[in-house]
């Protein structure tokens, strides 16, 4: 196997670990202060990662096409590190959000050049499918040792998935100087030259962005922003309304149960020729029925979600890598529209709290789900 790849997909079970083992936990993270800022403490907790993720994503993808993939791969492991040392030792709930916010920023370094080195593979459609099914076993694994250990030491997880970020560096130092040498690899070169390069080259990423923009992708942009929404209320909120209903074990089993089979579904659906209009809304069609079955039953509800996202996320990413634009700056505008699904509809959801029952407020959410089975190309 490719070193790169083989890099970037030990690199993305890591990261996704990490980033997924403060779920479970997130109401004892949080729960100094719950009598000052109530659900929201937990619900900022969870978005600042993803609003770091969404601050980055697109301005790393576009940087990414110039400086090339392997540094911002390098620069995604190297702050999951940090924030993973902030998240072990640090109880302070504004060191905590820090930390979150550094490890979305990560996924907004590494996301992007990772999903352009592996466009560019022989046969992508199969390396999406491996690189979905490593992203979602990282998740599932993050959910479940989190649980499973919670009881034994809190931050368990934390600790395991930032040891293995840190061996991580290892495989970058003999490319360090390399790394650190800032020599553009953009391939429109009359782009770059001349004192104000770096400005010009980012009126024409962001020309290029207006123009990936237009109407005829516009539902790929919607449909994924609200799939990743819907999941992100979902792993939100559970553990609050699941709490003393399912024991840490039982929630993390239920939310890696939805990991699981993303897994098995992008891994399979990579190796069918079926056209992305026709995975996407399969996919679709399994997340909203499983956004409902979960409001009384997680497990399967979990599973379906799951599932169906698998298999959506391996479409979106097929039908984003065929635009005529940058690999790099395309990926990281997909990548914007995930993260900013995950940070802003949790967001918005934890505002309605105050109005709406979790049930209500799942109902709403599977509806909104469903409503991207409406949309027309």
């Amino acid at each position: 196997m490719n070193p790169d790849r083989r890099l970037i997909y030990v690199a993305v079970f890591a990261i996704m670990g990490l980033s997924n083992a403060v779920i479970p936990i997130l109401p004892e993270l949080a729960a100094h202060y719950h009598s000052t800022y109530g659900e929201l403490a937990s619900s900022l907790l969870f978005s600042g990662y993803f609003l770091g993720a969404l601050a980055t994503m697109l301005p790393f993808g576009i940087l990414a096409d110039r400086f090339g993939n392997l540094r911002f791969i390098g620069l995604g492991i190297v702050l999951t590190v940090i924030s993973g040392l902030i998240i072990l030792f640090s109880e302070n709930l504004w060191a905590l959000l820090i930390a979150r916010f550094v490890e979305g920023s990560a996924c907004g370094a590494f996301f992007p050049a990772a999903f352009s080195t592996l466009s560019k593979c022989k046969d992508p459609g199969r390396r999406m499918g491996e690189f979905t099914f490593l992203f979602n076993a990282g998740l599932a694994a993050g959910a479940l040792f989190s649980g499973l250990l919670a009881e034994i030491f809190l931050k368990g997880a934390v600790l395991i998935f930032t040891f293995l970020s840190l061996l991580l560096v290892i495989p970058l130092l003999p490319s360090y100087k390399e790394l650190i040498n800032p020599k553009e690899t953009g391939e429109k070169s009359d782009l770059l030259s001349g004192p104000s390069s770096h400005k010009n080259y980012f009126k024409h990423s962001f020309r290029e962005v207006a123009g990936l923009l237009n109407r005829h992708n516009s539902v790929i942009w919607l449909s994924s922003f609200i799939l990743n929404g819907a999941v992100g209320v979902l792993i939100a909120y559970y553990p609050d309304y699941s709490l003393g209903v399912l024991t840490k074990a039982q929630l993390g089993s239920a939310i890696a149960s939805l990991y699981i089979c993303a897994m098995v579904t992008s891994l399979l659906v990579g190796r069918f020729v079926v056209k992305e209009k026709t995975v996407i809304w399969i996919g679709l069609v399994f997340s909203a029925l499983g956004a409902f079955f979960a409001i009384n039953h997680p497990f399967l509800g979990f599973s379906s979600l799951g599932g169906g996202s698998g298999i959506a996320m391996v479409g979106f990413a097929l039908a984003v890598a065929r635009m005529d634009a940058d690999r790099g700056l395309a990926m990281g505008l997909f990548n914007t529209t995930i993260y900013a699904g995950l940070s802003l509809l949790p967001i918005a959801a934890g505002l309605l709290t105050e109005v709406l029952t979790f049930e209500k407020l799942f109902i709403a959410n599977g509806c909104i789900l469903a409503g991207t089975l409406l949309l027309k190309d």
